[in-house]
């Protein structure tokens, strides 16, 4: 099967032919230094810039800037989220010939659909009256075909503008395309076989370049090259973030139930999928809330990247991280932006295709029973971030460096609610410099207080720094 269907290949998307210019007004709740304000206002025209100049991917990386310097401002969100679509909607109307002979690099167009509607959604929280988040919403659905909830959204956007035109024509999009498909009736041929394991697809998903084949043939085809395998179009695609052709198994579901049955009792007889079963990178002692980049140029990693997201350590504590930027090279190798989640205990271990897989049990601290202790914890916890802001004030206008600058952002955005006492506690360590088994310590701790005795000590500029401590550190 060389593509979708026509009818869905021939969708015109509405209302992100341009995006929206970044005013400069940087006044009331949410405003930046002014020497900050600069860099998000800089960051962000040249991405306007180069979206009007079709130079797509550019423009996302310069609103990515902008978003790591303004999280959540909604121009910033709104004009990433049309770049996406755009690529998105570049690559499902590119033809599978054009591929063969001039091989793209880069993410799926799901996976970039998918990114667009997490901006959208972001968006429409922050702003629930404007329409245009209502639109970008609309489209991205409409690109994943999840044409059901793209009228919905469609139908809410007009209720706000009933006269919006681009909504109004995105309208008619999926109900001509559910009266299309209501009335096909396709042959069995070859064209609905998978390529690799001759049979019916099962779980077909369709590349970048045109090609469907079975989800689970691709990405073991996958383990060792990331290239598609008929027309060597280099390829990233994850196996959980890639999403299943909609409208490509409908119709093997609808008009080959039986076979369809036969290709699901056979997968299901092959596959043993565990919900605590996690890959392990083997690095440094990570804890919640850190933010940091990652190379992966080693080939056992860069099958787990493509298999999965990573997590890290080898020891019996370790932290699970979320890869929240990826840039993959031609190569095969990865430049990752991660960020620590969760904290969980390692069951137990083993080796697979070269790196540590690992079954284990997620870690949470065990909340204070008195109420008396929990005021206690809290109003520390408060105390504790006044301070820290206060600091992390100082340090931004005591610094002249950029890229010092750049990283206490970084560090700012990470900063948790104060609400939260745990994952407050681990964040405030990240900004002490501590030694690998003191952040071990740290992952084994279940009580938050044993954490909360603080004190203040000189960096070397002299300036103040909160550290935690622990009676076992």
């Amino acid at each position: 099967m060389s593509g979708e269907t026509a009818s869905s290949s021939a969708i015109v998307l509405e209302g992100i032919d341009d995006v929206e210019d970044y005013v400069w007004a940087n006044e009331g709740v949410g405003s930046l230094p002014w020497d900050r304000y600069s860099h998000v206002y800089d960051h962000v025209s040249n991405g306007n810039r180069a979206f009007r100049e079709n130079r797509f991917e550019e423009a996302v990386n310069n609103y990515s800037r902008a978003n790591n310097m303004k999280p959540g401002d909604p121009v910033i969100l709104g004009n990433r989220s049309a770049a996406y679509m755009r690529i998105s909607q570049f690559l499902k109307h590119r033809s599978p010939t054009a591929s063969e002979y001039r091989p793209l690099s880069g993410l799926d167009m799901k996976t970039l659909a998918e990114l667009a509607l997490k901006d959208a959604d972001r968006l429409m929280s922050l702003q629930s009256n404007a329409v245009r988040s209502y639109i970008l919403k609309a489209n991205a659905l409409i690109l994943l075909e999840r044409y059901e909830m793209a009228r919905d959204v469609i139908l809410s956007g007009l209720q706000l503008d009933p006269f919006r035109a681009s909504l109004r024509n995105l309208e008619r999009i999926p109900s001509s395309l559910t009266r299309i498909r209501g009335h096909e009736v396709p042959e069995r041929s070859d064209d609905f076989d998978c390529t690799l394991c001759l049979k019916l697809l099962y779980e077909p998903v369709t590349t970048p370049c045109g090609h469907s084949f079975c989800r689970s043939c691709l990405f073991q085809t996958m383990d060792r090259s990331n290239k598609c395998p008929l027309c060597r179009t280099v390829l990233f695609i994850s196996p959980r973030a890639c999403a299943i052709s909609v409208v490509l198994n409908n119709i093997i579901q609808k008009n080959f139930p039986e076979e369809y049955a036969e290709r699901n009792s056979e997968h299901d007889s092959l596959i043993n999928f565990g919900n605590d079963l996690i890959p392990l990178f083997v690095m440094d002692v990570v804890i919640p809330c850190q933010k940091f980049p990652l190379h992966i140029f080693e080939p056992r990693y860069r099958l787990m990247v493509i298999r999965d997201q990573a997590t890290d350590s080898v020891a019996d504590f370790a932290c699970e991280v979320e890869i929240t930027e990826c840039e993959p090279l031609p190569d095969g190798r990865f430049v990752l932006e991660i960020e620590s989640r969760r904290r969980f205990r390692i069951l137990r271990s083993w080796d697979q295709d070269g790196y540590r897989m690992a079954e284990v049990e997620w870690v949470q601290d065990i909340p204070p029973r008195d109420a008396r202790d929990r005021e206690d914890l809290q109003e520390l916890t408060n105390n504790a971030a006044a301070y820290a802001q206060s600091w992390l004030n100082s340090a931004k206008e005591a610094t002249r460096d950029r890229r010092r600058l750049e990283a206490l952002y970084n560090v700012e955005v990470m900063m948790p609610n104060p609400q939260d006492p745990e994952r407050f506690s681990f964040w405030l360590t990240t900004l002490s410099n501590r030694r690998p088994s003191e952040r071990l310590e740290l992952l084994r701790i279940r009580d938050t207080g044993e954490v909360w005795f603080f004190d203040y000590v000189q960096d070397k500029k002299g300036a103040n720094i909160p550290q935690s401590r622990s009676t076992r550190l």
